[in-house]
């Protein structure tokens, strides 16, 4: 289906989705971070080819920046909005070791492998809560790049 939204003539608008496969982590803090960083026209979200449940340490982590939190859910391509989804500007994908989701649309796909936070188990609290602010640190450096590179500001 083709984008026939007449919002999307505007030049600050931009849809941008953000997947990953559980949509609990990386693709999580990808969307928080850009809707802090990217200006507020845009519209952003995530979702999961298997989406499960937001990660505990993924809410930690984004308080810890005072970012918001309360409207992040796990969610797949099929909860997504069609205009949205027809209209997409860019699909991100986060997944680094694993095999990630292709949409088999048109639009501009990035692919910017972060290591998956949640993994592995065994450590203590602490070394999970430093994992993930690894992986927030690495995705706000490329949506700052992102910035630059496609706004050009």
């Amino acid at each position: 289906m083709i984008c026939t939204l007449p919002e999307k003539k505007l030049p600050n608008l931009m849809n941008i989705l953000f997947v990953c496969v559980a949509n609990s982590a990386r693709s999580q803090l990808a969307e928080a971070l850009a809707k802090h960083i990217l200006p507020t026209s845009f519209n952003i979200k995530s979702a999961g080819s298997e989406p499960t449940k937001v990660n505990p340490l993924t809410i930690e982590t984004l308080k810890n920046e005072n970012l918001e939190t309360k409207d992040l859910y796990s969610k797949s391509f099929n909860d997504l909005d069609s205009d949205f989804f027809n209209c997409l500007d860019f699909v991100i994908s986060l997944c680094a070791e694993e095999n990630c989701p292709v949409l088999p649309i048109r639009t501009k796909h990035l692919h910017w492998p972060i290591k998956d936070p949640s993994t592995p188990l065994n450590l203590s609290d602490s070394e999970k809560l430093k994992q993930f602010t690894e992986a927030k640190n690495s995705i706000e450096n490329h949506i700052f790049d992102f910035k630059k590179t496609y706004l050009h500001n």
